[in-house]
């Protein structure tokens, strides 16, 4: 991983003891039209952090945003509390929610406290030098442990981490980028991606860096529609991007160059409406008729994938390869799933749908590590500095 500080060798040093811990966890968790949690992952995964700073002996201040609130505004639909009382439950401890913590905050060691949603902060979301110092004030050690928004410079996630006497990684950042950096820097061979999702131009800049480090990369969703026609194939009126066909096949090409691949649907599910009640029809990719829509890859497509992904040395995965939430079109992702599960690879999968596909599907165990960050994780498969890991990497060096 980057060389940063790790809130892990502090605690081992001892370095903790009777010091104010300000931890930026990611607590941002799904609620339901009653206001109940109905996912808690997030949660979860920030309790290792807090359980390892409380048992050194530290005062704890944990923060996160949830939603996009209004900067200045703190409606109930935007409060930490729900959350505060989960935390509390998994902690085993009371877990006090401040509201106004900005200019200071009572914790004494052995105890933790929640401070209410950060954004709802002025100059959060703007990264305002004058809040992260004011933030930096109140620890003696800064930890950042939510690699979702590692890819964001906001007050809590960079700015803190300049002013803060010490700034480090928490557990969970810091298996992120072990794994991550596993993955696309020392990775065993063949290096296979799979990047699904709707559309080429909001992921050409991940095809086209992957391209350049892949050994076969997979495309599914919109993605492999826009492929096909780059490949010269008819896709009736599927989601795809036209516009899009020259940068495809430049990524195809870049591939080629460098004896690697990506592969081209040779069958595919299709239906004439869009839907869960759609009727699908599996046609050879050749036969696809001008008002086919598809909505998956086919059987054959779906075994030739499971044979690369059975040779696989490494797994990157983001993104489904049809629309899984509908029953007849989730042949596709459920086969690309169980050949990730199945696979000797080291395996690591990011994003939203990807996520839910893998709950869905239940190969949660089978996974090499399932990354936290959306927009974090896609940003660094395409080599962006992520801004937040910067600041510690900084920090460092000092």
């Amino acid at each position: 991983m980057p060389t940063v500080k790790t809130l892990s060798s502090l605690a081992r040093a001892g370095a903790l003891a009777g010091k104010r811990v300000f931890i930026r966890s990611d607590l941002n968790v799904p609620f339901n039209e009653a206001g109940e949690i109905t996912e808690d992952t997030r949660i979860r995964a920030s309790v290792p952090a807090i359980r390892m700073a409380l048992d050194a002996g530290a005062a704890v201040m944990v923060t996160s945003h949830l939603g996009r609130p209004k900067e200045g505004v703190c409606t109930p639909a935007d409060s930490l509390e729900a959350v505060g009382a989960r935390l509390s439950q998994l902690l085993g401890q009371p877990v006090t929610l401040l509201r106004d913590w900005v200019d200071g905050v009572q914790v004494q060691p052995g105890q933790v406290v929640l401070l209410e949603n950060c954004r709802c902060n002025v100059g959060e979301k703007k990264n305002d030098p004058a809040l992260a110092r004011k933030m930096a004030a109140l620890c003696d050690v800064y930890v950042n442990d939510a690699f979702g928004t590692a890819h964001r410079a906001e007050a809590t996630t960079e700015g803190i981490a300049r002013y803060a006497p010490v700034a480090c990684a928490g557990p969970l950042l810091e298996a992120e980028l072990d794994a991550l950096g596993k993955a696309l820097f020392e990775p065993r061979r063949p290096l296979v991606a799979i990047v699904g999702g709707s559309k080429v131009s909001t992921k050409l800049s991940i095809l086209q860096a992957l391209a350049a480090k892949v050994d076969k990369l997979v495309v599914g969703g919109g993605i492999a529609n826009t492929f096909m026609l780059a490949a010269g194939l008819k896709i009736g009126k599927s989601l795809a991007e036209p516009e899009q066909i020259d940068q495809a096949r430049a990524v195809i090409e870049m591939m080629k160059a460098r004896g690697a691949e990506v592969p081209i649907p040779v069958d595919v599910v299709c239906a004439k409406t869009f839907g869960a009640e759609a009727v699908p029809a599996v046609k050879e990719a050749a036969d696809v008729a001008e008002d086919d829509m598809i909505l998956d890859i086919g059987p054959r497509t779906t075994a030739q994938l499971a044979a690369i992904l059975a040779q696989a040395g490494t797994i990157v995965w983001n993104g489904p390869v049809g629309v899984f939430e509908f029953e007849a079109f989730a042949g596709g992702t459920q086969g690309v799933a169980r050949a990730v599960a199945d696979s000797p690879a080291f395996s690591i999968a990011g994003g939203g749908d990807t996520l839910a596909a893998i709950a869905k599907f239940h190969i949660a165990d089978k996974m090499g590590y399932i990354s936290t960050g959306g927009g974090a994780f896609l940003e660094f498969l395409e080599g962006k500095p992520l801004p937040a890991v910067e600041a510690l990497k900084v920090r460092a060096a000092e």
